[in-house]
C-alpha cells in the first residue's frame, strides 16, 4: 500500500455512479427478470473501463472498479453464495424512527430501493465463482489502459453481511460469522493474488449499531465488534496487511445520527484489525470533529489513515480550499505521509438509489483531487 511521500495521494471509498445501462441490468437481475447474460458481461466490462479511466482523468491515484457490477456493497453476496432467502422488512434506523414524514420524504426523494435484503435460510456454500473472476479480469484491463497508482476492490466483511442479511438457519450470530468468514476468505485472497488492494467494507463497527443491531445494548455491540474483527482477522490469515484497508462509517444516508456510537468507543476493536490502511468519515458534520481521535489513537506508525473529506449524502460540492484545511489539520496531528485523502463513503452504495446526483458527485470527486494539490503545496513548502 501506498503512502504520501511526495503529495497527498487521493482515494475514494469504492462505489460510484452507476451509467443508466448498467443500473437496468442490474435491476432487471435482482428482481430475477429476464436478461441476456452476453449483454451483461459486455456493459460491465465497458463500464468498468469508463470509470477507472474518468478516476484516472481526474487525477485520482488509488482507484477501483466503482463496485459497477455489484447491486449494493452488502448484499451482493446472495448472488455468489447459496443460502439466502426470504425477503424480510427491516426496522427504521434508531435516529429515524421519530420522524416518520422525514422518512416518506427520504424515500420519495430516493425512489423504491434497487436491492433485496434476504435472510440466510440454508449452509453457505459458493455457487458462482465466475462472477468475481469477471470482476478481476475487467479491473485488470481497464487498469491495463490508465496510469494509477494502485487498485483496489471492495469486499463485503463477515459482519455487515450479517447486518444486511439476517441469520434464520445457524443456531447463533457466532456460527453464522464462522460460516460468512469460512465463504469469503477465498474472495479476500484472490483479490490479493490478482495484486490489488482489498478494501473490506465494515460498517458492522459502528453504522450497525443503529441499524442491524440496534436491539443490543452498546456493551453486547462492541463485544460484537471485537469478535467481528477477530473473524475477520482470520478470513486474512494468507492475506498480507499491506494489502488490505478497511472502511468504517456511520451509515451514507442524511439523517440526524445522533444515535451514531462514539469512534473512541469503537477504536480498540478497529486498532485490532489487520489492515494497513483504515478508511473513516471525516467530513460531516457529526463526525468530522472526531479528527482528534484518530490523532490520539497511537496507531502503528505504518497504519494509513484515509479520512473523509467530502461528505457523500450532500449535494454541497466542497470547495478545494475546504478540501486542503480538513488535509492539512490532520496531516499535521499524524504525519502527512500517512494521509490519503478520501471520501465519507461511496456515491453509488446500492446501484441506482442515492440522494446525491451522479454528476455532482463526480464534480465533488474533482474538487478532493483539487484539494489535495493545494495542501500538498502547502505542507511541503512548510517542511523545505
Amino acid at each position: 500500500m501506498k503512502m504520501s511521500r511526495d503529495r497527498i495521494l487521493t482515494s475514494h471509498v469504492g462505489s460510484l455512479p452507476r451509467p443508466d445501462d448498467v443500473v437496468a441490468l442490474l435491476v432487471r437481475k435482482e428482481k430475477g427478470e429476464s436478461y441476456d447474460p452476453a449483454e451483461f458481461d459486455r456493459v460491465m466490462k465497458q463500464a468498468v473501463a469508463n470509470v477507472v479511466k474518468k478516476q484516472a482523468d481526474i487525477g485520482f491515484d488509488v482507484v477501483s472498479d466503482g463496485e459497477t457490477s455489484k447491486i449494493g456493497y452488502s448484499t451482493y453476496i446472495k448472488d455468489r453464495y447459496s443460502g439466502f432467502g426470504d425477503e424480510f422488512q427491516v426496522k427504521p434506523h434508531l435516529d429515524l424512527i421519530d420522524y416518520p414524514e422525514f422518512r416518506k420524504r427520504m424515500a420519495a426523494f430516493n425512489g423504491p430501493p434497487t436491492f433485496k435484503r434476504l435472510c440466510c435460510i440454508a449452509p453457505i456454500e459458493p455457487k458462482d465463482p465466475t462472477l468475481l473472476a469477471k470482476d478481476i479480469e475487467n479491473f485488470r484491463a481497464a487498469l491495463s489502459a490508465v496510469n494509477v497508482a494502485e487498485g483496489f476492490i471492495n469486499a463485503a466483511s463477515p459482519g455487515v453481511v450479517a447486518s444486511f442479511l439476517h441469520n434464520k438457519y445457524y443456531p447463533t450470530y457466532e456460527k453464522y460469522i464462522e460460516a460468512l468468514t469460512t465463504a469469503l476468505r477465498p474472495e479476500y485472497e484472490a483479490i490479493a493474488a490478482a495484486g490489488f488492494l482489498v478494501q473490506i467494507d465494515c460498517p458492522d463497527l459502528a453504522m450497525s449499531r443503529h441499524t442491524g443491531f440496534q436491539d443490543l445494548t452498546e456493551e453486547e455491540f462492541i463485544r460484537r465488534a471485537h469478535f467481528n474483527i477477530e473473524m475477520l482477522n482470520a478470513a486474512l490469515e494468507k492475506v498480507s496487511a499491506e494489502q488490505v484497508r478497511i472502511h468504517i462509517c456511520w451509515g451514507n444516508y442524511e439523517g440526524p445520527h445522533d444515535h451514531d456510537i462514539a469512534l473512541e468507543k469503537i477504536m480498540p476493536a478497529i486498532r485490532k484489525a489487520k489492515a494497513k490502511g483504515i478508511s473513516f468519515e471525516g467530513a460531516n458534520a457529526r463526525h468530522e470533529h472526531e479528527w482528534k481521535v484518530w490523532a490520539e489513537a497511537k496507531l502503528p506508525d505504518d497504519v494509513v489513515l484515509l479520512p473523509g473529506m467530502l461528505d457523500s449524502s450532500s449535494n454541497y460540492v466542497e470547495h478545494p480550499e475546504l478540501v486542503a484545511q480538513r488535509i492539512e489539520r490532520l496531516a499535521d496531528a499524524v504525519g502527512r505521509e500517512r494521509i490519503i485523502a478520501s471520501t465519507d463513503c461511496g456515491f453509488g452504495t446500492f446501484a441506482g438509489f442515492s440522494k446525491v446526483d451522479a454528476g455532482i458527485a463526480w464534480k465533488k470527486l474533482k474538487s478532493l483531487v483539487e484539494g489535495a494539490a493545494i495542501a500538498s503545496g502547502r505542507l511541503w513548502r512548510r517542511a523545505a
